[in-house]
């Protein structure tokens, strides 16, 4: 991945990152925020229950009380003491005392307990009524009343009144219905709702479900947190995602009876599109910054791909080509692409630090080429020298002799002439084949390159070789890997190379021995091993081995491995020993695949 497009992803996902982190910052705080002021509203809304409870129970309580002391009290009262009561004349007396009273439910009964007048069901007139009795409560309560329509939740009120021996009990109470919760005033986007817990101390009946406003649709949504109070008698929240769409966060408060039974649940309900609606202005805002973010992002990497990356990558290539070997490549980029006044940045710094890195390079590199050149042709008169010297010093020899021949007599002199004359032939041929040497070494012709199958190459030089190995008493074993893929190279010339190693192995073993032939290959390049288990070399030997004219043999020019270096160096590759005394010797030739001479080569060949 280049620096342009990791500056690229660095900014973006930056960008991203921060608007995500501040979107859920910001989103964490919003909710937290409606949640307080949700508790407090819902705060303001039970408390405002309690008070609305609070007064109508006083206000059953006052008009209870003062029941008690009303004439029809008092008629009740007398004849409740006597000794055989005849309640039948105060039959509708409740019913008509209810309704004077504004009272939902009011009944009166003896010290017995037996109603005497019931206004909500006359029916129940000697039934026993279980509020009247002496510990009945002095505040107002809650209470399931029995109805002909069903049972209904009241706000009552216990009172008494006695003369003599007679006692008559009042209760009387409102009913908590829709028109109760009407009375409420709940802010806007808030209800109260209230569940009748009659008869199902853990199950849920959607019609007991009362609201101020429209019957509650989907009511079953609630039914777990209904279950949840009627386990556990305790305040409990959820949030209801209603199937309309609307969330609503709804908090349940218990109402309990005298005997702490569960009567009613309180439900307060908060509508939480508020909350949803900032949500989504808080996503839109942090999706337009985002894209804003992005495209900030896209020119600053641009700016920064034309400042720095664009100049970075431009120094990375002219390093690569420098490293190829095109070192004018290193002053081009030195000098700067880019059009505008140059700056004073870090890059020009860096810029200007490689073109005088390069140029000193360049210069240190002419200099180093003509001191090779130099030392060089030095080496190579010095070696000329010292071949031409050998042959010379003879034909000295032979001259002088001939001349003293001269000086004595004709018969001396004929005697003298052949014997020199072979000689001077002798020596002169060799002299040519030292000069042809030289001329062959200077002239070494360029590689055609075709493709070359190097299991075969091996093979065929084995086999050419089959008869001196065969005398000089060497096995020759051939260790080639399958599946060798075609290289481009000179068939001829790498003949000649790996002949000349193996006629070099040959020498090496004047007692017999073993020769090894390997091939193998990598991704990138194929490998020919010539291996002999002759005496081995010095380390000394092993670096000047390739030197033109160095040589360890009695008879030789010390040019043979040279030419072999020379024709693997023009293919692109490299040759290398690996040997120690006694232990033979291991040539290496490493060839590269140069795939695309081998398309060429292929393509010229179909």
């Amino acid at each position: 991945m280049s620096l342009h497009r990791r500056l690229l992803l660095l900014f973006a996902l930056t960008v991203l990152v921060s608007v995500a982190a501040v979107t859920i910052i910001v989103s964490a705080m919003a909710r937290r925020a409606f949640d307080r002021a949700n508790d407090q509203r819902t705060a303001a809304l039970v408390a405002q229950f309690r008070r609305e409870f609070d007064r109508k129970g006083e206000g059953v309580d006052r008009r209870v009380e003062a029941l008690t002391t009303s004439s029809e009290a008092n008629r009740m009262l007398i004849a409740a003491a006597r000794p055989a009561p005849d309640y039948s004349n105060f039959l509708d007396t409740a019913r008509t005392i209810a309704d004077a009273q504004q009272l939902d439910f009011l009944e009166f009964a003896d010290d017995h307990g037996k109603i005497i007048s019931s206004a909500q069901w006359p029916a129940k007139f000697g039934y026993l009524e279980p509020a009247a009795k002496p510990s009945a409560p002095a505040t107002p309560f809650l209470k399931e009343e029995e109805t002909p329509a069903g049972s209904a939740l009241g706000l009552f009120a216990v009172r008494s009144t006695s003369a003599g021996e007679g006692k008559l009990y009042v209760i009387g109470g409102v009913r908590l219905d829709k028109a109760f919760l009407a009375t409420f005033t709940a802010p806007a986007g808030m209800r109260v709702m209230l569940y009748e817990n009659f008869g199902r101390p853990s199950g849920f009946a959607p019609e007991r479900l009362l609201a101020s406003g429209p019957a509650v649709q989907d009511a079953g949504q609630i039914a777990p947190l209904i279950r949840q109070v009627q386990q556990n008698s305790r305040e409990s929240s959820a949030v209801i995602h209603w199937r309309s769409g609307d969330d609503e966060g709804i908090t349940a408060f218990p109402l309990t009876g005298a005997d702490d039974e569960l009567l009613g649940i309180l439900l307060v309900g908060s509508s939480r599109q508020i909350y949803v609606d900032l949500r989504g202005q808080i996503r839109s805002a942090a999706f337009v910054a985002g894209a804003a973010g992005l495209l900030l992002a896209v020119v600053l990497s641009s700016w920064a791909a034309a400042r720095v990356t664009r100049p970075v990558e431009q120094l990375a290539r002219a390093a690569q080509e420098v490293a190829a070997g095109n070192w004018d490549a290193g002053l081009a980029a030195g000098s700067g692409t880019d059009a505008g006044p140059p700056s004073k940045d870090e890059i020009t710094a860096l810029a200007d630090s490689f073109h005088r890195m390069t140029r000193d390079l360049l210069d240190q590199r002419e200099r180093l080429v003509q001191s090779e050149r130099v030392a060089a042709w030095r080496e190579l008169a010095r070696r000329l020298a010292h071949e031409l010297k050998n042959p010379l010093f003879p034909l000295q020899l032979t001259i002088e002799n001939l001349l003293r021949a001269r000086e004595h007599s004709q018969q001396q002199f004929d005697e003298t002439f052949h014997e020199s004359a072979a000689t001077l032939l002798s020596e002169i041929a060799n002299l040519k084949n030292i000069v042809s040497r030289f001329s062959e070494f200077s002239r070494m012709p360029q590689p055609h390159f075709q493709p070359v199958k190097l299991n075969e190459l091996a093979a065929d030089v084995a086999k050419l070789h089959q008869a001196q190995l065969a005398q000089a008493k060497i096995a020759c074993d051939l260790q080639l890997a399958e599946s060798i893929d075609p290289i481009a190279a000179d068939p001829d010339l790498l003949h000649r190379a790996v002949s000349n190693l193996v006629l070099n192995a040959i020498e090496a073993m004047p007692q017999g021995g073993k020769l090894t032939l390997r091939s193998r290959q990598n991704a990138n390049a194929g490998h020919i091993e010539v291996s002999d288990s002759g005496k081995g070399l010095t380390p000394e030997e092993c670096a000047n081995l390739f030197t033109p004219y160095y040589t360890n043999k009695v008879y030789g020019t010390g040019l043979g491995l040279a030419i072999v270096q020379s024709i693997v160096s023009d293919h692109g590759g490299k040759i290398s020993v690996s040997s120690e005394p006694g232990c033979g010797a291991t040539f290496i030739i490493e060839l590269p695949a140069n795939r695309e001479k081998l398309q060429a080569a292929q393509g010229t060949h179909v």
